[in-house]
C-alpha cells in the first residue's frame, strides 16, 4: 500500500514517497531498522563527505541522525563515528535510531561544538550540518516565514562562524586519505552560506573544493555589490522549485595546514627581527653598530681636539699666583672626593687646608 519511485540517478538508496495508506514510521519494517524517514536534500552532504572505510568521522550537530546513520552506513560499520549534539534533549532521538537501525560504529557525545577541539581533535573527516533559520523548507513549512527575523539570521550567521572554525580545527591536516569539511545549511541566505565560507578562508587554512555532486547551483561569487572569494563557485545549492527538495547549501572544504592565514608572514618578520637582538647577544653588537660607534667616536675626538685648541689660542696669560691656587682648590677636591667619612684626608693635611667634615648627602652629589 505504499507508492514510491526510487529518487534519482545520484542516489542507489534514496526512495521517494507519494503515498501510503499506513504511516510510514510505525511499520515493522521502520521499527526493525530498514529505512530512515529524512528528506532527499540530507542525502548531500554526506556524499560530498564520502568517508571511507576506518576513517574517524565526526558529525558535530548529529540529532536526530538521519545523516550520522547514512555515514555509518557508507562505513560499512567500520572505523569510528562521532556523533554529537549540544542539546541533551536531542540525544534521545539520536540514540534510538543508532540502536533501531543497528550502528555499532557509533560514540554519542552531548558537547558544545564550539568547545570540541578542547576535548578531541585528529578526524580524518568532519560533517557540519549547523544549526540554521531553516528558509530553505519554507515551501513544506510556511510558519517559518511569520517566525523568523533578521536578527535570528544574525545570532545564526555568528553561531556558524564560530562551529565550522572548531570543525576546521578538529580535523587532521596529516591524514593520509582526509581532511576535509562539509559545511551544509537549510537556508538559502547568503549570510549564512558563502558569508560564513568566506569567513573560514580568511581565519583558517583551508580551501573550496569540489563537492562531487553532479547537479545543483553554484554559489554565489558576487551578491548585491559584495564580491566573495571565486573559489565559492565549487559549492552547491539547492532550491524547491528548480531541484524539487528543500533548499539547501553544502560546501566542502580541504584543510592544508595548521598554521593560521597571515600568521606565517608575522613569524618571518619577528624573526628579522630577532636576527640583530642574537647577534648582540653573542657578539656583544653587530657589526654595522660596531662601524657607527667608531665613527661617532672619532668625530668626538677631532671636535673636543679643535674646541681645546681653540680655547688655547683664545685664552690670555694668566698670573702664576691665580694658577697655584687653582691647583690647590683641585687637590682640595681631590682629597674631599677620595677621603673616608669621619677621618681628615692624608691630601688635605699636606697641605695644610683645615678640615671640615661634609655631609653624606654631598658627597653621593660629588660621586654623581
Amino acid at each position: 500500500g505504499v507508492k514510491l519511485d526510487p529518487m534519482d540517478k545520484w542516489s542507489k538508496v534514496g526512495l521517494l514517497i507519494f503515498d501510503s495508506q499506513v504511516p510510514i514510521g510505525a511499520t515493522p519494517e521502520y521499527l526493525a531498522g530498514h529505512y530512515m524517514i529524512q528528506a532527499a536534500s540530507s542525502f548531500m552532504p554526506c556524499i560530498a563527505l564520502a568517508p571511507q572505510d576506518n576513517e574517524r568521522i565526526l558529525d558535530m550537530c548529529a540529532a536526530p541522525g538521519g545523516k550520522a546513520t547514512y555515514l555509518a552506513a557508507l562505513m560499512k560499520n567500520t572505523g569510528m563515528l562521532f556523533a554529537n549534539d549540544s542539546k541533551a534533549s536531542r540525544i534521545k532521538s539520536l540514540v534510538a535510531n543508532i540502536q533501531r537501525l543497528g550502528v555499532r560504529n557509533t560514540v554519542v557525545t552531548n558537547l558544545d561544538g564550539r568547545i570540541f577541539p578542547t576535548v578531541m581533535k585528529g578526524f580524518d573527516r568532519v560533517l557540519l550540518d549547523a544549526p540554521c533559520t531553516g528558509l530553505g523548507v519554507i515551501s513544506r513549512d510556511p510558519s517559518i516565514k511569520v517566525q523568523k527575523d533578521s536578527n535570528d539570521i544574525l545570532r545564526c550567521v555568528h553561531l556558524q562562524k564560530q562551529l565550522l572554525l572548531a570543525a576546521i580545527d578538529c580535523v587532521d591536516v596529516h591524514s593520509k586519505t582526509g581532511g576535509y569539511v562539509v559545511y551544509s545549511t537549510c537556508s538559502v541566505s547568503v549570510e549564512e552560506n558563502e558569508c560564513v565560507i568566506a569567513h573560514a578562508l580568511r581565519k583558517r587554512s583551508v580551501k573550496v573544493v569540489p563537492t562531487g555532486l553532479t547537479f545543483g547551483t553554484p554559489g554565489f561569487t558576487r551578491f548585491r555589490g559584495k564580491i566573495l572569494h571565486p573559489s565559492l563557485a565549487e559549492a552547491r545549492r539547492f532550491f524547491p522549485h528548480t531541484h524539487n527538495m528543500d533548499g539547501f547549501f553544502v560546501c566542502k572544504l580541504k584543510k592544508f595546514s595548521n598554521a593560521l592565514p597571515g600568521k606565517e608572514k608575522d613569524d618571518e618578520k619577528d624573526e628579522d627581527d630577532e636576527e640583530p637582538q642574537r647577534r648582540k647577544s653573542k657578539g656583544g653588537k653587530s657589526e654595522k653598530d660596531n662601524i657607527m660607534q667608531k665613527r661617532k667616536r672619532q668625530e668626538e675626538e677631532e671636535e673636543e681636539e679643535q674646541e681645546q685648541e681653540q680655547e688655547q689660542e683664545q685664552a690670555p696669560p694668566e698670573p702664576r699666583r691665580r694658577s697655584q691656587k687653582r691647583s690647590d682648590s683641585t687637590s682640595k677636591s681631590t682629597a674631599i672626593a677620595t677621603g673616608k667619612r669621619g677621618e681628615p684626608p692624608t691630601s688635605i693635611l699636606k697641605t695644610a687646608v683645615p678640615y671640615v667634615p661634609i655631609p653624606l648627602s654631598f658627597l653621593i652629589v660629588f660621586q654623581q
